[in-house]
């Protein structure tokens, strides 16, 4: 079936505009001319109509920007005199977060439907703004409290005792218990909050669960992806700090702390008690043992296997993970060493003096 590509399918996303001009620069925190102009939507360079708004954040697609009909475009400054004279550069020394609050301009959030709908099963102690949505099929716990503009999407299970702030948004099948969420967190759809750490000890007679009597602290503006497991604790909290992003199918072991903004790309695992410093990025599928301690801003490569702290600052990449710039002189001085030996190799083979080895 032919269908063609749409940014903003209305089937699905809810639009707003057309929008001034000068509201999308406003939007955009940036600057462009006093023109009058009307933009109903966005679009990528190579396909944006004159009445819609595009942009450049990468200099590799320059020769687009060079051939679109974008009846606007946000571009850095110095970028504004490669913009064709058929559309208005809207400048902006960040043109990609410019770009990111004009898109929400045209499609922002729906608006929440406050009530609850009649299929939820809520405990007559749970405290419920009445500002907020509660979806089909959802459950709440007792003395839950769910806080102001706050969403839960269907079918999702809000334990005994968990506190939810204002303007969250849960999603479909997620799971929360033992928790304490701030303002503006989003949980994306099947994530699970709050279950069991994997702690136990071993006996002569096998394992003995150890109980897991924390919580999960999520601080205000966390994002949590789909798919993704946040243990509670076992004594302490597990705790995510503010801003900090974790994308789908992610593991937070019990005791874990990540400081502020951190991001924590998709299939990577944190185990127990490991402390990450704030703006710590960790890239996808890597993982950390237990107690470490990631320093302030350390980035950590994709599939790293890190056995030992990580300084503030440092770039670790590989298994067990080492020093970015150590990690490719290691590398250069292993090809150089097979290509000495299959030199060698080639060489004996020639003279025929080649031993058999196997």
């Amino acid at each position: 079936m032919d269908w063609p590509p749409i940014a903003g399918d209305p089937r699905f996303f809810l639009r707003s505009g057309p929008h001034s001009l000068a509201a999308v620069a406003d939007a955009a925190r940036a600057g462009a001319p006093p023109r009058r102009l009307l933009l109903t939507g966005v679009a990528p360079l190579q396909t944006a109509r004159p009445d819609e708004v595009s942009f450049l954040d990468n200099r590799k697609y320059v020769e687009a920007l060079a051939d679109t009909r974008a009846g606007a475009v946000i571009v850095h400054p110095d970028m504004a005199d490669k913009v064709p004279p058929t559309s208005v550069a809207v400048t902006t020394t960040e043109p990609y977060v410019g770009w990111a609050r004009v898109a929400a301009l045209f499609f922002p959030l729906p608006p929440v439907q406050a009530g609850v709908h009649s299929s939820a099963v809520v405990s007559p102690v749970a405290v419920i703004d009445p500002s907020a949505e509660v979806g089909p099929y959802v459950v709440i716990g007792a003395a839950a409290e769910i806080g102001p503009r706050t969403r839960i999407g269907p079918a999702a299970v809000i334990g005994d005792g968990v506190v939810i702030g204002a303007d969250c948004r849960i999603g479909a099948h997620v799971t929360i218990s033992h928790a304490m969420l701030g303002d503006r967190v989003v949980i994306y759809p099947g994530a699970r909050i709050g279950q069991d750490g994997f702690g136990f000890a071993i006996a002569p007679e096998g394992f003995v669960s150890v109980p897991q009597l924390g919580r999960v602290v999520l601080e205000h503006d966390v994002e949590v992806g789909a798919n993704t497991t946040i243990d509670r604790g076992s004594l302490h909290d597990t705790h995510i700090g503010a801003g900090s992003r974790l994308d789908n199918l992610v593991q937070v072991g019990h005791n874990v702390r990540l400081g502020r903004g951190c991001v924590i790309v998709s299939q990577a695992g944190i185990s127990g008690s490991t402390i990450l410093e704030d703006h710590v990025m960790v890239a996808g599928q890597a993982g950390l043992t237990g107690h470490l301690r990631i320093g302030h801003r350390a980035r950590i490569g994709a599939q790293a296997g890190v056995m030992a702290d990580v300084p503030a600052g440092a770039d670790v990449v590989g298994s067990p993970a080492q020093p970015v710039k150590e990690f490719f002189r290691n590398v250069a001085v292993l090809r150089r060493l097979v290509r000495e030996a299959t030199g060698r190799r080639s060489k004996d083979r020639a003279s025929g003096t080649e031993t058999d080895t196997d």
